[in-house]
């Protein structure tokens, strides 16, 4: 597979008459973006803004982020989703950089939608402060669900989808700043040289917990509930094929934007004939069920090994529950030989006292911490919030409460919050962003 995309660096975003692009600056007409936005019945209210690193803003609840792209030769960007199941991973894909599409609820937020500050101390929790940003803000018919702590999202999170594609149209015919080209020869046809370096597989565990559909992430828009560990290519996951879902608590997940530009995926392939031969990834799930575990864990193992893996990273979405297929599979993957490093968070409960994880084992004597979901954060109110700062509170964010008997409310009458990191978006950036070290005293 060969995968070839094209780099258009925004350095400015504003509205304008057309959708265009034009020496760094993307230009959307606001109205013909909404209007297209507004072809889904489901879809009640929705606005477009645009915010930018620094601005005096916070988002909440922030429920999906997605960078705008287009397929050249015009087929869907993400299939099974836009679009009809093809194959991802192959041809030209042109990408608006530096900034993304953000998915903001206007109301009703819920366990796995997250907050986004745009400048203040706030904005060092989570990668998206970093970048411009498209905001579609809306609400929908879907009452079911609008008092549900759990939400599906569908409405607006596929309006998110469907608009990226739509915006990131307008770079479909121009010629790119740079291009970022991503090959690897089929395993077997490999030359000498690169055989000989340690082989290595990537093993993501993306959420897919949830029995009931419409939750989790989608594989080529199927429900990852359904699948067994998968070798995958990992073009295919840079290239749309994977897209988040609604579940987890938010610091822990990984958004569409999270899978189109994985860094760790990157930089194995910075690294493939270098100082490693990257074979792949295994695109594995997360269960609920002890033997369901055990299960994964050992297709894990078993495709690593006939693979002929060496050493394997694994990564996984969320934690408690999943920690179990996470640790199991590290286990199972050192057992089989094969050297494994983990990257995931930490939960040690708001005095720090809790194991950090709930499975553990000798063998999993390597692990990259990218922080702790129950660390406690204080910040002062912002100029302008784009949401509902309310449902911080009001509608179960994983790190807000209505009222604590200790600490009292998470929003405050003067508009400053009190949470968990667990509501940061995507803040713990187990992708590979987090820029977070670990100290000793």
């Amino acid at each position: 597979m060969k995968l070839e995309i094209g780099n258009f660096h925004v350095k400015d975003i504003v509205f304008g008459k057309a959708t265009s692009y034009k020496e760094g600056i993307l230009t959307i007409n606001k109205k013909e973006a909404l209007d297209y936005v507004l072809e889904d019945e489901h879809i009640t209210e929705a606005d477009l803004l645009i915010v930018k690193p620094g601005d005096k803003v916070r988002l909440v609840p922030v429920k999906e982020a997605i960078e705008c792209r287009v397929k050249v030769d015009g087929t869907t960007l993400f299939p099974g989703v836009t679009g009809d199941v093809i194959p991802a991973g192959n041809g030209r894909t042109h990408a608006l950089k530096d900034c993304s599409l953000l998915v903001v609820g206007k109301h009703w937020g819920g366990f796995q939608d997250g907050l986004i500050d745009m400048s203040g101390e706030g904005a060092k929790y989570t990668y998206f402060s970093q970048l411009k940003n498209i905001v579609l803000i809306g609400d929908t018919d879907e009452d079911f669900e609008k008092n549900e702590q759990q939400k599906k999202n569908k409405a607006l999170r596929w309006a998110g989808h469907k608009l990226a594609e739509y915006i990131g149209n307008c770079v479909k015919d121009l010629e790119p700043e740079d291009i970022e080209t991503f090959e690897l020869d089929s395993i077997m046809k490999r030359h000498e040289a690169v055989k000989k370096l340690p082989g290595v597989v990537f093993v993501m565990q993306p959420q897919s917990q949830m029995e009931e559909m419409g939750y989790n992430d989608l594989v080529y828009g199927w429900d990852a509930n359904h699948m067994v560990p998968t070798f995958m290519h990992p073009n295919e996951v840079l290239d749309g094929a994977v897209i988040s879902g609604s579940f987890m608590p938010c610091s822990s997940k990984w958004s569409t934007y999270d899978f189109q530009n994985n860094p760790t995926i990157k930089r194995l392939y910075a690294e493939h004939g270098k100082t490693l031969n990257f074979l792949g990834v295994i695109m594995s799930n997360l269960n609920v069920a002890l033997e369901q575990k055990k299960r994964s864990a050992l297709f894990v193992a078993q495709m690593a090994k006939s693979l002929g893996a060496d050493g394997a990273i694994v990564a996984e979405e969320g934690y408690g529950n999943p920690d179990a297929d996470f640790i199991a599979c590290i286990v199972a993957l050192e057992d089989a030989g094969v050297k494994t490093v983990g990257i995931t968070n930490e939960c040690t409960g708001r005095d720090g006292e809790s194991q950090p994880l709930v499975a553990l084992d000798e063998k999993a004597d390597a692990i990259v911490s990218t922080g702790n979901v129950s660390e406690l954060i204080e910040l002062p109110p912002m100029e302008t919030v784009i949401g509902e700062l309310q449902s911080l509170a009001r509608d179960g964010l994983s790190g807000g409460w209505a009222n604590d008997e200790i600490l009292g409310p998470s929003v405050r009458e003067d508009g400053s919050i009190i949470m968990e990191n667990n509501a940061m978006f995507c803040g713990d950036q187990i992708v590979g962003w987090s820029p977070k070290t670990m100290k000793d005293f």
